[in-house]
């Protein structure tokens, strides 16, 4: 039993005690690796084939490439400049081809002696560099490269070095190439021989799976592209089981623990709220109540994470909830990710009530209770007051921010939890306000953001999950449009207009910039060193500014209306007042950044002009798009880019603009981020725990690991019999315990 960890040793030296001290500090700032397990686990990206040689005709702008090619040709140009003004200046310009498409290398001045002996036409070579263009043509200005000698060379290293048809190629940096991750690769290889193998022998033997230091030195260097088949299925099932088996890990403790049931009364509050709506709820928000319903009648903590479209309705699902518990004696809190939203939920949820939430008050309903609202900028007599009325359970109901969940705040009897877009809540701070009740109160999670089902299994999987899948009546569609400011400027004209025609209609607007724009300019403190060119020209400007634009528009195409911002930097007194007004009619156009994207319900903004939009995610635009057409009137979105036709980023924002099918965005997105972004570690910078396995593709492992998992922990909930699994567990569960302090 004791050996495991003794056996692990190897995989935990640290990356500087084997490799050069140079070479280990850029791959721990630059890969976020530190240990021979880190290294052995950083995969190919993919592979280059000897006698096949990668698309030149293929390659993306602006990013670092690595490939395989053969000079066609190679010419030393002399030439006058500054420095060498009598005609001494060297330049060496070489062509290389991979069949496809032909490629231009340039070396200058001292750099051109090697590259001019070395790089002899027929020559082939790994080459790795950032991709340009000059003078319309794609070019590597000094690329890093490596020869690829032939057998008969006598050149035993690099034969060596290369051995086997296929080259690995690794993410790479360009502190550090793809080639030289091989090398340390090659150093640290043996080690792989040591790693403890985390799947129960019946698992694998059952799947015909190969052993984990066989699938390493397979990835690492495959002979045969069965090779990499084996080892990838290998490694995708590690990933997709260990975590599977934290999850269900935290399934199993928590339907150990015991709960109080909580059943409405037939006559009592739910009943009442019931008999007050205007109008019928949807099939789907009677079919996801009544899942909950079911949940919180059990004695065991309900875990229920609420998927729903920006408008569903899921605030009303997740009230008729509360209200049953407060039916049933208890307490119900809500938290929100921030003050503006929570203050907007308790506005909307006092609303919907009525008297219902004026419990022990004149004029109150009889069953009423009290509803409160706490954030952390209330006056300290408005804050006493609410925590009385939580500790007395004079508050059936409170709505707050990350101030719920501090030390002071004690409840009467809290029975359910309702956590708002739980992307920005880390399990710590769900599990500090569960924490909060005599015993363990029911959890449910509601989210805006479409998780596609392999993702919720995979994120989310210690919850069981509900949809809400269709628009209430009343709601209108929404049309998108791409405007191509660059291109054509006319459009951007063209979208003032339209929302100076929404404005004279009697609606409102919204005009979205990625930044606030009172920072010091990122540009000036650097110092620009070279004017850019063209093409960097709409990459690398600063993100436009909430503070800058609204000038603009009032001083030009929007003069005359009424236009005021709004962002996350104002003090909380200062946006309550803003939202307010643009609430009450009493703005027109409301400049902010993304603080409206969660929340903010104005029926009468028809129109957002989100300014440069590919610098948000689609996700996000979805979200911010979900604000309009929340009335009777149709919705407007306009997406205003300077990205050129053919980028990546106009065909996202194309995707935007062509569905209003947020699962289908989502599975956009997740196709064109990193799978790590999707498990939320992209906001504190830590390296995704899933390198193989892609959430959107590898469904079917996703769901076969999650079944597999459950069973092993049914049957041996500590693990006991499999300790080389619980080793793997404890080493993803500090990481991620680690992500979740960060991001707290």
């Amino acid at each position: 039993m004791d050996r495991v960890p003794a056996l692990e040793e190897p995989l935990k030296q640290p990356l500087k005690s084997v490799l050069g001290p140079a070479t280990a500090k850029v791959m721990a700032e630059h890969l976020g690796l530190h240990t021979v397990g880190d290294l052995l686990h950083h995969y190919p990206r993919r592979y280059e084939e000897r006698g096949q040689l990668t698309h030149l005709a293929d390659l993306p702008m602006d990013e670092h490439v690595t490939v395989v090619a053969q000079v066609a040709d190679a010419r030393l140009h002399t030439f006058a400049s500054a420095k060498a003004p009598r005609g001494k200046g060297q330049r060496l310009e070489v062509t290389i081809t991979d069949g496809s498409g032909r490629l231009q290398l340039v070396f200058f001045g001292a750099g051109v002696h090697k590259p001019h002996k070395e790089l002899l036409p027929g020559t082939r070579a790994l080459f790795a560099g950032k991709v340009s263009v000059f003078n319309r043509r794609l070019q590597l200005a000094h690329p890093a490269y490596e020869l690829l000698r032939g057998d008969g060379d006598g050149a035993e290293e690099t034969v060596e070095a290369w051995a086997g048809a296929l080259i690995p190629i690794y993410p790479a940096t360009a502190k550090l190439e793809s080639w030289k991750i091989g090398k340390a690769l090659q150093t640290v290889l043996p080690s792989a021989q040591e790693a403890v193998d985390p799947l129960p022998d019946s698992l694998r033997d059952g799947r015909g799976l190969v052993p984990l230091p066989e699938a390493l030195l397979k990835i690492h260097r495959p002979h045969t592209k069965a090779d990499i088949e084996d080892a990838r299925a290998r490694l995708k099932w590690d990933e997709a089981f260990v975590l599977q088996v934290a999850l269900a890990r935290r399934r199993h403790a928590d339907a150990q623990l015991p709960a109080v049931a909580r059943r409405p009364r037939p006559d009592g509050l739910l009943a009442a709220f019931d008999d007050r709506l205007p109008f019928t709820l949807t099939e789907g928000q009677q079919k996801v109540s009544g899942e909950i319903f079911d949940d919180l009648a059990t004695e065991h903590p309900m875990h229920r994470l609420l998927q729903g479209e920006v408008g569903s309705g899921k605030t009303m699902v997740a009230l008729r909830a509360m209200l049953a518990v407060v039916d049933a004696g208890g307490q119900a809190a809500m938290l929100a990710p921030t003050e503006v939203l929570a203050q907007q939920h308790h506005r909307s949820i006092t609303e919907m009530m009525g008297e219902l939430a004026e419990g022990g008050m004149l004029g109150g309903a009889e069953n009423a209770t009290k509803v409160v609202l706490l954030t952390g900028s209330m006056g300290a007599a408005a804050r006493r007051q609410a925590l009385l009325d939580l500790a007395t359970g004079e508050a059936g109901i409170v709505i707050g921010t990350h101030a719920l969940i501090e030390d002071k705040v004690q409840f009467h009897d809290l029975g359910l939890v309702v956590v708002d877009e739980q992307h920005r809540f880390g399990v710590e701070q769900r599990d500090a306000l569960r924490g909060k009740g005599k015993q363990p109160p029911h959890l449910l999670v509601m989210t805006a953001t479409p998780i596609p089902r392999t993702v919720a299994m995979t994120v989310f999987g210690d919850l069981e999950t509900s949809v809400l899948d269709q628009l209430p009546a009343g709601r209108s569609p929404i049309a998108s449009h791409v405007v191509p400011a660059a291109d054509k400027p006319h459009f951007l004209a063209r979208a003032w207009e339209r929302v100076r025609e929404e404005v004279a209609n009697g609606h409102q607007a919204y005009v979205v910039c990625p930044r606030i724009g009172d920072e010091e300019d990122e540009q000036k403190k650097a110092g620009r060193k070279k004017p850019p060119s063209a093409e960097d020209e709409a990459e690398k400007r600063p993100p436009l500014a909430v503070l800058d634009v609204a000038d603009q528009l009032a001083k030009g195409p929007l003069q005359g209306l009424r236009v005021e911002v709004l962002h996350g930097r104002m003090q909380p007194d200062d946006k309550d007042a803003v939202m307010r007004r643009f609430a009450a009619g009493e703005t027109d156009v409301l400049v902010a950044t993304t603080v409206i994207e969660v929340g903010v319900n104005v029926p009468n903004a028809t129109v957002m002009v989100i300014m440069d939009a590919d610098r948000f995610g689609v996700s996000q635009l979805h979200q911010l798009r979900g604000r309009v057409g929340r009335g009777s009137a149709p919705g407007l979105c306009l997406l205003v880019t300077e990205m050129p036709e053919a980028s990546a980023a106009r065909q996202r924002l194309n995707a935007v603009a062509s569905t209003l099918d947020g699962f289908e965005l989502s599975r956009i997105d997740l196709e064109q981020r990193r799978e790590g972004d999707v498990l939320g570690q992209a906001q504190s910078g830590t390296r995704s725990s899933l390198r193989m396995l892609a959430v959107i593709d590898d469904e079917e492992i996703i769901a076969e690991a999650r079944r597999e998992a459950a069973a092993v922990v049914a049957a041996d909930p500590e693990l006991e019999h499999l300790p080389a699994l619980r080793t793997a567990l404890d080493a993803l569960l500090d990481e991620e315990r680690e992500q979740y302090l960060e991001k707290g």
